[in-house]
C-alpha cells in the first residue's frame, strides 16, 4: 500500500500513531495529575520550538497548546499536511526535502506527553517549510545566478502559522498558499501532460538534417511530419513530401518558438522540433519555480510592463491580457551585459534624451578609441566636474586610464543619440531602462541580445502613446507636440506602472500551445542543477 494511501485510508497509519499517542497521554492523566501531563507535554513543546524565532512565538501564543495532535480535532489539519507533502511533485517541488519517513518516524517512536509534544512540533516545522517552498521557491535565485536581483519576499510565519490553525478547511488553505496566477496554473497543467509524455515515451524520433524545404520528400520529412503530429501541430495524415499542411504546421511551431515563421524548417526550427519531452519538462519546472519567486502578495500590476528576456520582447499587460507587444534587444551574451532580472516601477518617461554615457563604458569602450585619435566618437561631448564641455584639443589622453579618467562623456538630443528619442524610466541601481534606438536594423534578427543591459524597443513611440493614453485624451499628440521642441523633456506618469524584467523559457499562452525559448544565457541551466541538487527530478526516461 503506497505512503498516502497508508496515511489517508481507514487504517490510517497516522491514525494508528495518534491513537497510540492519546492513549498514552490520556492513560498517565487518569493516573497522576492533568497538570502535571500538561506541563509535560508544554515544556517539550516549547524546547522542540525554542531554535525557530517564529515558531515559538507562535506557541507562546497559545499558551503551548498543540494544533496537531488531538486525536480528533486535529484529524483534517494532519491529513492536510500529509497529502501536500506526498503531492509537492505536482509544484515541482522535492518530495525528498521534506522528509517524509522521518516524520511518520517521529511519530510512531512517541510513547509519552514530552514524546507528544516534540511531534507537534515536528510537524508545524515540516508545514512552515513546504509553506515557504510553495510560496517562495526552494532556492535563493541570487545565489544561483547573480544577475537574479530578485529578493524574495518575507512571509510572516508565526502569522501563517496562526491563520492555517484558524482554518476550517485545510486542504484549500495549503492549496492557496501557492502562486494563484493564470500562468502557474497552465504550469501546473504543463507539467502534469508532459510527466505523461515522458512516461510514454516523448515525442518519437527525432528529424535528421539540418534543413528541410517545402517540395521535399523522403525520411527526414516523415520523421518531421510525425514530430509535428505528435506535438499537435498537425492532423492526422499519411503524406510524405513538404506539401502546403506541413508548411502550415511548422508556421505555427515557429511562432510558438520565436522563430521566423517562414514555413522552412531550417537550423533552428529542427533544434526546436528535437527538442525532448523531458527538456520541455525542465523548462515548465524552472519556470514554476521563477513564478514562484515573483509571487508578490500585492500582483503584479492591473497594468503592468513584462519584458521577457529570452523572447526579446516588451509588452503591456492589462488585467492579465496583452494589450501592446513589439520586439526588444536585451543585453549581449558577455558576463559584463547580460541584462539583469528585477521588477520596479516606471514613473517617467524623457523624450529627447541626453545620453549619459555609462562610466563603464566611458573608460572600456571611448577612452582607449580617443588615446589613438583624439576626434574618435566626435559625436560625444566630454563634461568636467564643473559640468562645462571641455574641448578635446586641451586633453592629453594619453595621460589617463581607467581609474583617473575625469571626464564625464555625454551625446546630446538627437536622431542619432544611441538612446533614441525617448526613453521610459523606473529608477534602479541597476541603470536598467527602456529606450529607442537608431539601430532599427537589429530588429530584423531573432536572437536580439546586443545591448550593454539596457532593453532596446523597436516600436517606442507606439509603446509612449499607450502608456500616455491613461492620462492624455490626444496621446499621440502630446507625445509629438514636445518630441518636435528637440528639447529634452521629463513626461511624469500619473500613475506609475510596474516593470517586470523576467526570464522565462516557457511560457503558457490562454489558448493554443505552450511557447518555448531558447536559455539564451544559460540561466535556466544552472537553477536546474541547482533545483536536481535540491532534490527535484525528471520522471520516466529520454524520448
Amino acid at each position: 500500500m503506497s505512503s498516502a494511501l497508508r496515511i489517508f485510508g481507514h487504517t490510517s497509519i497516522f491514525t494508528t500513531i495518534v491513537s497510540g499517542l492519546m492513549a498514552v497521554v490520556f492513560w498517565m492523566s487518569a493516573s497522576h495529575p492533568a497538570a502535571a501531563q500538561v506541563t509535560a507535554f508544554k515544556q517539550a513543546v516549547a524546547e522542540a520550538a525554542s531554535d525557530d524565532r517564529d515558531l515559538a512565538a507562535f506557541y507562546r501564543g497559545t499558551d503551548f497548546t498543540g494544533i496537531w495532535t488531538d486525536q480528533d480535532a486535529h484529524m483534517a489539519r494532519r491529513q492536510a499536511l500529509f497529502l501536500a507533502l506526498q503531492t509537492v511533485s505536482a509544484h515541482g517541488l522535492p518530495k525528498s526535502r521534506y522528509d517524509i519517513d522521518a516524520l511518520e518516524q517521529t511519530l510512531r517512536a512517541a510513547r509519552t506527553p514530552r514524546d507528544v509534544g516534540f511531534a507537534e512540533v515536528a510537524l508545524s516545522k515540516a508545514f512552515l517549510n513546504l509553506a515557504d517552498d510553495m510560496r517562495t521557491g526552494v532556492l535563493d535565485p541570487r545565489r544561483v545566478v547573480p544577475a537574479i536581483k530578485r529578493e524574495l519576499r518575507d512571509y510572516d510565519r508565526t502569522r501563517t502559522l496562526t491563520a492555517f490553525a484558524a482554518s476550517n478547511e485545510p486542504r484549500q488553505f495549503i492549496r492557496q498558499l501557492a502562486p494563484s496566477t493564470n500562468e502557474y496554473k497552465r504550469l501546473m497543467k504543463e507539467k502534469m501532460r508532459l510527466e505523461t509524455l515522458v512516461a510514454q515515451g516523448g515525442w518519437g524520433p527525432t528529424v535528421p538534417g539540418r534543413k528541410l524545404e517545402p517540395g521535399a520528400s523522403g525520411a527526414a520529412v516523415t520523421a518531421l511530419r510525425n514530430r509535428l503530429m505528435a506535438k499537435g501541430y498537425l492532423g492526422r495524415t499519411a503524406t510524405q513530401s513538404y506539401d502546403a499542411r506541413i508548411q502550415k504546421a511548422v508556421r505555427e511551431f515557429q511562432r510558438d518558438h520565436g522563430l521566423e515563421p517562414d514555413g522552412v524548417a531550417g537550423e533552428s526550427t529542427l533544434r526546436e522540433v528535437n527538442a525532448t519531452a523531458e527538456d520541455r519538462l525542465q523548462s515548465v519546472i524552472v519556470a514554476m519555480e521563477r513564478e514562484r519567486w515573483l509571487n508578490l502578495p500585492e500582483g503584479r500590476g492591473k497594468r503592468h510592463v513584462l519584458v521577457n528576456l529570452t523572447d526579446f520582447s516588451a509588452r503591456i499587460m492589462d488585467e492579465d491580457i496583452e494589450t501592446f507587444r513589439t520586439r526588444a534587444v536585451i543585453g549581449a551574451k558577455a558576463a559584463d551585459r547580460q541584462s539583469p532580472e528585477f521588477s520596479d516601477e516606471m514613473e517617467h518617461m524623457i523624450i529627447n534624451p541626453t545620453w549619459h554615457v555609462p562610466r563603464s563604458i566611458a573608460v572600456k569602450e571611448y577612452l582607449p578609441k580617443m588615446k589613438r585619435n583624439r576626434n574618435a566618437a566626435g559625436h560625444l561631448r566630454l563634461v568636467d566636474s564643473r559640468g562645462r564641455t571641455v574641448s578635446r584639443s586641451r586633453i592629453n589622453f594619453g595621460a589617463y586610464n581607467a581609474r583617473n579618467f575625469p571626464f564625464a562623456i555625454k551625446q546630446p538630443p538627437s536622431s542619432r543619440n544611441a538612446l533614441g528619442l525617448v526613453k521610459f524610466m523606473f529608477p534602479n541601481k541597476y541603470n536598467i531602462y527602456l529606450h529607442d534606438t537608431p539601430q532599427k536594423h537589429l530588429f530584423d534578427h531573432e536572437t536580439r541580445a546586443y545591448s550593454h543591459g539596457c532593453i532596446r524597443l523597436h516600436q517606442p513611440f507606439d509603446f509612449a502613446y499607450a502608456l500616455l493614453a491613461a492620462q492624455e485624451a490626444d496621446p499621440k499628440g502630446k507625445f509629438h507636440g514636445i518630441l518636435n521642441t528637440g528639447r529634452e523633456t521629463k513626461v511624469d506618469l500619473e500613475n506609475h506602472v510596474p516593470v517586470h524584467i523576467i526570464y522565462r523559457t516557457a511560457v503558457t499562452s490562454p489558448k493554443g500551445h505552450v511557447n518555448y525559448r531558447p536559455d539564451v544565457y544559460g540561466r535556466d541551466a544552472r537553477i536546474w542543477s541547482a533545483l536536481e541538487r535540491a532534490g527535484v527530478s525528471l520522471p520516466g526516461v529520454r524520448g
